[in-house]
């Protein structure tokens, strides 16, 4: 017999436009609000069998151009019956009007209240969007802890990066999707389709119970955490026995299947990235050791040619964008880019869409590859990311570049018409020294005098960015300890210092960092475990909004948090940041499976502390990392042997009606 839920779903979600409109004049930017962009779908409610509102939690800026957001958008709203529509985090001044006009949460298509939908899916590509999570279940006015929902309120739904440990969110969120989406949502939605058919039976309890049996779905109210006397986990366990003991990653493999976007958002405010992006491919196998993307995207899958030339051409017929972005965690490692990016180039020649490629290893750029970037006339920014100032400390994090490598990459830039390229590092990694850090600066100094010899100019420039190490889940170095912030800051004080010590140098050099304080932070959320969710419920009730953003980041507010609360569990901030675990200890995501084996990821993480390098598997035997047994496939290495089509020449894009330059 069917249990028919107790409180049943609205019917109808009624626009919150009329007594949102009123307040837009009062705020910074409204037109972040508004919507109706190019690309934007709104759908008939009464219509729709299933209903989301999908969030990427930071303000619209950064968060319109997510391609994952974009990417479920359209894979949702393809189907005839469900509606999926999009939501931001508001900013703090809209914020405070919402919350003294009774506006809640709302959606930028149709402005519908957050709460009328069926499920509410946050994708998290940083931990430091936590606050903001709180933030959009508070104003949706659903309860801030998923133990407190009726069958009224949706069920919230963690996915992105951050979601392979998402525990210190659990008491907030009913689930949590592993890996890749696009398959994902479609089961997800036809569970919930079934569910309400059948009347809801169970409610809310019995729909969390189905997603769970997917063992693809981890959902946190059905398992148990028992502690150690000394705050170590003793184990994490099913507290019924019909859920797996392990949640497994979910990995789309077939992209040329999901070209998608297929109709990209064209924004109408200003956003960080404003370009027709494809990903290439998805993975890597160069095991950088700090990298957690690199590690739980395994294994490669390649877009072929074919489908990026037509993804490119309708992509950029249907938004009107003049820069084409060829995306993946190392863009240049793709088998065909050569050939991609010459027709590419060719084919959109004496046009004004220029090619780039966001991320690019220092040893896989070449002279061919510049030529073609370049080639429209347009340039462009170039970033390589060397990551280790000192070939030491490269041989430990396995990012294996050479001094060279990078000098001789640099130079074929600045040959080619650029006259600036960015290079990122990281401070404060496992077994960095000072010495390490300060070589950051010589490399700097060598990259402007080979620049000058090889151009003949001194109009050359540099930018050294700086970022600070965070050990992450599922990643060789998630033993490690991390370093204290007035180290990582100390190092950067004497790095600025040897920068400038050679004024002629120097002076061509611009250097950006990040102190060592949101660092710490984001360590304690990416491998916090359940206790760390009352610091991060604290911290937001003291104000914390937006802490990715160093104007609204406050490290004190989470200092005294953590204070405040973590000593009631017998633990503190070190002893989740700066204390290093050994090889037995349970970690809070162990329940949770990314294909990779413990084992060899401790091994690689006592590789790392010898200094030995691994090789890219990709193009050497297997070293059993444990991804392509488990997921019973191999990593795909072209070439296919296609070549890019079409190939015409377009003689100037074609703008659809109403479109945007």
């Amino acid at each position: 017999m069917s249990v028919q839920s107790t409180t049943p779903r609205p019917v109808a979600a009624n626009s919150v436009w009329p007594q949102l409109e009123s307040l837009l004049p009062q705020v910074t930017k409204p037109i972040q609000y508004v919507g109706g962009e190019l690309g934007a779908v709104v759908k008939d409610w009464d219509a729709a069998t299933v209903r989301w509102a999908l969030m990427y939690p930071d303000a619209y800026e950064v968060g319109l151009p997510n391609q994952g957001v974009q990417i479920l958008y359209e894979v949702l709203n393809e189907l005839p019956d469900v509606l999926a529509e999009r939501t931001y985090a508001v900013w703090p001044d809209l914020e405070k009007l919402m919350r003294a006009h009774g506006v809640p949460q709302f959606t930028v298509d149709a402005h519908r209240p957050v709460r009328d939908f069926d499920v509410f899916g946050i994708s998290f590509a940083t931990e430091l969007g936590y606050t903001n999570l709180l933030s959009a279940i508070d104003l949706a006015g659903i309860p801030l802890l998923a133990a407190d929902r009726t069958d009224a309120d949706p069920v919230v739904l963690a996915g992105g990066h951050a979601a392979f440990n998402p525990e210190p969110i659990a008491d907030f969120i009913d689930a949590a999707v592993l890996g890749d989406g696009e398959e994902a949502v479609l089961e997800i939605t036809a569970i919930v389709r079934e569910w309400k058919a059948e009347g809801c039976p169970g409610g809310r309890d019995e729909l969390l119970l189905r997603l769970a049996r997917t063992e693809s779905v981890y959902v946190p109210r059905f398992y148990d955490v028992d502690y150690l006397p000394d705050g170590r986990i003793q184990r994490v366990v099913p507290n019924r026995a019909d859920v797996p003991f392990r949640v497994h990653k979910r990995t789309t493999m077939d992209l040329d299947a999901w070209p998608y976007p297929k109709k990209p958002l064209v924004p109408l405010a200003e956003t960080v990235h404003e370009r027709y992006a494809v990903e290439i491919f998805r993975g890597c196998t160069r095991g950088c050791r700090f990298c957690q993307a690199g590690m739980i995207t395994r294994p490669v899958r390649e877009r072929s040619i074919t489908t990026v030339g037509q993804m490119v051409q309708e992509g950029l017929e249907f938004s009107g964008f003049h820069e084409v972005g060829l995306l993946s965690l190392s863009s240049a490692d793709h088998s065909e880019i050569g050939d991609m990016c010459s027709g590419l180039a060719q084919q959109y020649e004496g046009t004004n869409v220029s090619l780039s490629l966001p991320s690019t290893r220092v040893d896989a750029f070449n002279i061919d590859l510049a030529q073609e970037l370049s080639r429209n006339g347009r340039r462009t920014g170039l970033t390589f990311a060397p990551e280790g100032g000192s070939e030491r400390i490269r041989k430990v994090i396995n990012k294996m570049v050479s001094k060279d490598d990078l000098i001789r990459t640099v130079v074929t830039a600045y040959t080619n018409g650029w006259r600036q390229v960015k290079l990122y590092f990281m401070c404060g990694l496992p077994t960095e020294t000072d010495e390490d850090v300060l070589e950051i600066a010589d490399m700097a100094h060598e990259v402007i005098r080979a620049g000058r010899a090889a151009t003949g100019s001194k109009d050359i420039r540099c930018t050294v960015s700086i970022g600070g190490f965070v050990p992450k889940p599922h990643t060789p170095f998630q033993w490690a300890a991390m370093e204290r912030p007035e180290v990582i800051d100390g190092r950067l004080k004497l790095l600025k210092q040897a920068i400038n010590a050679d004024r002629s140098l120097g002076r061509a050099i611009g250097f950006r960092y990040h102190d060592g304080e949101p660092s710490l932070i984001e360590g304690l959320l990416s491998r916090g475990d359940r206790r760390v969710g009352a610091v991060i419920r604290k911290v937001w009730e003291n104000g914390g909004r937006f802490d990715g953003w160093s104007e609204h980041f406050s490290y004190q507010r989470w200092v005294d948090a953590a204070a405040e609360v973590l000593p009631g569990f017998g633990v503190d901030l070190d002893w989740y940041t700066t204390r290093e675990r050994d090889e037995l200890e349970v970690l809070p995501w162990d329940h949770l499976d990314s294909g990779l084996d413990k084992d060899w990821l401790w091994q690689d993480w006592q590789d790392s502390l010898s200094e030995y390098e691994q090789d890219d598997c990709r193009w050497t035997p297997c070293f059993d990392c444990g991804v392509c047994p488990a997921m019973d496939t191999e990593i795909q290495i072209g070439p296919t042997g296609k070549k890019l089509l079409p190939l015409t020449p377009v003689n100037g894009l074609k703008l659809p009606a109403g479109g945007q330059q």
